[in-house]
């Protein structure tokens, strides 16, 4: 027996350690034996096989303690085509192998698209696909490198744990192609999860839930679900990237690709909406439930490598022991950096005097396009509109925000809105509720009116909807009616409308998409109306004060939750894209907020936060703006002018016009995300709604001050759609109250009244009095009264004439503390009457007062996203 003496094992271990020292690969991870990464959060462990280093195991931990994850896999896919995959569409087939035909010749807006979305690429069968596990595992001080060699590349593949967010593994794979051909890298799964157990899953901004839906079309046109096919989406319409899982134990994975790899969506001097670099799925190429991200995409950009050529891709996962919401926050906070939007940009003009502007434009018949016509006796009057209408002849008419007409009318008292445009609107009203006695007695005729036909039609064909009823009928004759409470025949209409309504209703609180105006039969029997059509009950009650109208109400609302929010399940209302999920789930956020106001249930509040978090995922949280020059239409800007991040989806998903157009800049919801940050102290709802409505002058047309409504048409105007601008009166209008509310923690208080039409959740005001710390006000905005040039200070007015009290609300919308300096024109604040300012109070947003001087400039100071109210007493 050899044996060694003490002071011979101290010689020998201290040989061994300086071999491993001088010599790294003695000290690799193979020989030591721990091939794992580890931190106070998460734990993975590999082991060797006979095919190669799989992952064991996989910890994450939980406040109870470590939680192993089920089916940890590790495996690696490289799809490999040695030619360029074709763009042809591929047959979708029913589950009796049937070929399905969709959408219908008719959609010409998205059948194009629908053949691009089902090439072999997107329905991740194109070229081959190698799955390995490496062979061979490095450790470098805290990392592992993986590593392969096969006849088609060698791949490496860096793991390390990120030392600021514990819960995220960084990965850098890089592949060395051995042979010409289209490569593209996938990130690795790290767990094969049970579709069986599966909470969530969503690749945001184009489908998200709580199943997997075998309906191939529900899922993957209209984002219904889960698709059963491991599809591969484009970045264009993927608002946050980063595809996760959420298991039923409340685990999240997600995988979030260095913000650097996606498309700029306007390189330099054009638009590059349409690059595809990143490929985004919840599934892995074997159909395994696992988010997953492609770079670069097979057959696209950078994607073809000669033998030698190298390309690198690198990602995060993310691990964590929650539910989907706090990491899809994680990847727009954290990694995208959505805040950096509001740090770069610059106002060139408030919104206040936006709507001053586009006060002028309303109101010149000329800019505004606006039209008067005779219709049974009556005339009516409206704007042109200049779109797609189904059976036009380009002389389609439409009336947009009711709401906001009367709103503008009452706080600026304009003769003119008042002589020359509401009362023709008033009629187009009447005229668009459908009199003729049978089944759609009571419904709206149509949303459109063609002046060379003297008939009203739908967008995208003959049919009626009852959500058209909400629209058309109640939601605009229900905010007229707060303006003039008094018109009996509005009222009439209203009933009529509310009850057909009610009588469409099914017994268990749902409606049909369409009905044939021919036939009366349900049209679109493949859908579910995932809308808010229930809404309409609401302002039934809320004006008529009978219980089956509120009763119906919540049955309605009741059905929707359980089939739309808590599935995740949406329809839009845009006829042109066959109703793809639109901004129409933003206003169900905000019909759901009115009906917990009348019943003070719960639940409908809960379903309103659980779905407006799902409406998130309709604003663009990339690319990082940055203050990169860029040329537009021949103008230089900076990257963050022209950014899509922070504005929202008309409609997104594979369909959407989100695809080719961008984002809209028509921010309907920014007020409503003002308010639930207010409920929830959710800041990303605050930061949505600021990056939507702050600094985004290089889209509104000097001229007229409308913006574009589509990204990519940048600052050409109305366009097609001169009625935009009552729309965009209401939404801004909505958030600067919205505003003033939250910042004054809630003492200055302007009642909202309903929402309007069609493009999203913003109310109208000004048709009773709030308060303003304790006093009565009306509203008031009216040009010429407030000199002010800061583009970054906006303000509203209110006034108490009985107690003689005026009151300016001046916000500070920058993140820098600002001094307003400004004067004030008494002559104009009213028509008929002079006033002097007898004292000038200055009122902080938690209510303290200190005399100012009565002179009539005055300088204030504004923190940060601050408010400062003035109070004038004149006489």
């Amino acid at each position: 027996m050899v044996t060694f003496s003490q002071q011979g094992m101290v010689l020998w271990r201290t040989f061994i350690v300086a071999l491993m020292f001088f010599l790294p690969e003695w000290g690799s991870a193979q020989m030591r034996g721990d091939i794992d990464l580890h931190n106070d959060a998460l734990q993975l462990s590999w082991q060797k096989t006979k095919k190669g280093y799989r992952l064991a195991d996989l910890k994450v931990h939980k406040k109870d303690g470590w939680r192993s994850v089920p089916s940890p896999s590790g495996w690696y896919t490289v799809l490999y085509a040695a030619d360029k995959p074709s763009e042809a569409p591929i047959s979708i087939r029913d589950k009796h192998n049937m070929e399905i035909t969709f959408p219908e010749e008719k959609y010409r807006y998205i059948t194009p698209i629908w053949k691009q979305v089902t090439s072999s690429v997107e329905m991740n069968t194109a070229g081959s696909a190698v799955h390995f596990l490496p062979r061979s595992v490095d450790r470098h001080h805290e990392q592992l490198v993986f590593s392969e060699d096969n006849r088609l590349a060698a791949i490496r593949a860096a793991w390390s744990l990120d030392e600021r967010f514990q819960n995220d593994i960084l990965v850098t794979m890089t592949l060395t192609a051995k042979k010409a051909g289209y490569y593209s890298l996938s990130s690795p799964t790290l767990a094969a999860l049970s579709k069986q157990h599966l909470q969530w899953a969503s690749v945001p901004g184009v489908f998200q839930g709580n199943a997997i839906e075998p309906d191939f079309i529900r899922a993957f046109a209209y984002g219904q679900g889960i698709p059963d096919k491991p599809v591969v989406v484009r970045e264009r319409t993927v608002s946050t990237l980063s595809p996760l899982v959420t298991t039923a134990d409340t685990i999240t994975f997600a995988v979030i690709p260095d913000p650097k790899t996606g498309r700029d969506p306007w390189k330099y001097d054009k638009k590059t909406q349409s690059d595809w670099l990143l490929g985004l799925s919840v599934m892995n190429r074997k159909a395994e439930l696992s988010p997953t991200v492609y770079h670069p995409v097979l057959g696209e950009k950078q994607s073809f490598l000669k033998a030698g050529e190298s390309v690198s891709f690198s990602f995060r996962y993310t691990v964590q022991p929650q539910g989907w919401y706090p990491v899809f926050k994680h990847a727009i906070n954290d990694i995208y950096r959505f805040k950096d939007f509001l740090k770069l940009k610059k106002a060139r003009q408030s919104l206040t005097d936006r709507l001053l502007g586009l006060h002028n434009y309303v109101v010149d018949d000329s800019l505004s396009k606006w039209r008067l016509d005779q219709y049974n006796g009556m005339t009516i009057g409206a704007q042109d509109y200049l779109g797609g209408v189904y059976g036009s002849e380009r002389d389609a008419l439409k009336n947009s925000d009711y709401g906001a007409m009367w709103m503008l009318a009452k706080i600026s008292d304009d003769s003119i809105l008042r002589n020359t445009r509401l009362p023709y609107a008033r009629n187009f009203k009447l005229a668009q509720q459908n009199k003729e006695n049978g089944f759609f007695y009571g419904a709206a005729a149509g949303q459109y009116y063609l002046n060379k036909s003297k008939r009203f039609t739908e967008e995208w064909g003959p049919y009626s909807e009852p959500i058209g009823l909400t629209y058309y009928m109640m939601m605009d004759i229900g905010n007229i009616l707060l303006f003039e409470p008094g018109d009996k025949v509005l009222k009439d209409e209203l009933r009529l409308a509310a009850d057909k309504l009610l009588a469409w209703m099914g017994s268990d609180g749902r409606w049909q998409v369409a009905y044939d105006n021919h036939t009366g039969k349900a049209l679109f029997t493949d859908l579910e109306d995932l809308r808010p059509t229930f809404y309409g009950m609401v302002i039934a009650y809320k004006v008529l004060h009978e219980a089956k109208y509120l009763q119906a109400a919540m049955k309605g609302a009741d059905w929707y939750i359980q089939h739309a929010v808590d599935k995740g399940r949406f329809l839009g209302v845009c006829g042109d894209t066959r109703f793809m999920p639109d901004f129409a789930t933003g206003q169900s956020v905000q019909a759901l907020l009115d009906l917990f106001d009348l019943t003070q249930e719960e639940k409908y509040k809960e379903a309103a936060v659980a779905a407006a978090r799902i409406y998130t995922a309709s604003i663009y949280t990339h690319p990082i703006p940055t203050s990169e020059k860029k040329v537009v239409n021949g103008v230089v800007r900076e990257d963050w002018e022209i950014s899509q991040a922070g504005l929202s989806f008309e409609h997104g998903g594979v369909l959407g016009s989100a695809n080719h157009h961008g984002p809209i800049l028509l921010a309907s919801h920014a007020g409503m995300f003002v308010r639930l940050f207010a409920e929830t102290r959710d800041s990303l709802f605050l930061d949505m709604a600021r990056a939507a409505a702050l600094g985004r002058d290089a889209f509104v047309e000097p001229r007229t001050n409308v913006a574009s409504y589509y990204w990519d048409a940048m600052n050409n105007g109305a366009g097609p759609f001169p009625h935009h601008a009552w729309w965009q009166i209401g939404w801004i209008t909505d958030y600067l109250l919205s505003e003033i509310k939250v910042r004054s923690l809630k003492q200055i208080d302007f009642p909202g009244g309903f929402i309007t039409p069609k493009v999203g959740p913003h109310q109208s005001y000004g048709f009773t009095g709030g308060t303003v710390y304790g006093t009565q006000a009306s509203l008031l905005l009216k040009a010429g009264v407030i000199h002010l040039e800061d583009p970054y200070v906006d303000y509203f007015m209110a006034a108490n004439e009985h107690e003689k009290k005026l009151f300016v609300m001046l916000l500070n919308n920058d993140d820098e503390r600002r001094v307003a300096s400004f004067s004030l024109d008494y002559s104009k604040v009213w028509k008929d009457k002079q006033i002097t300012p007898v004292s000038i109070f200055g009122i902080d947003e938690g209510g303290s007062r200190r005399e100012l001087p009565t002179n009539p400039g005055l300088a204030l100071p504004l923190e940060p996203y601050g408010l400062q109210t003035i109070e004038i007493r004149y006489k």
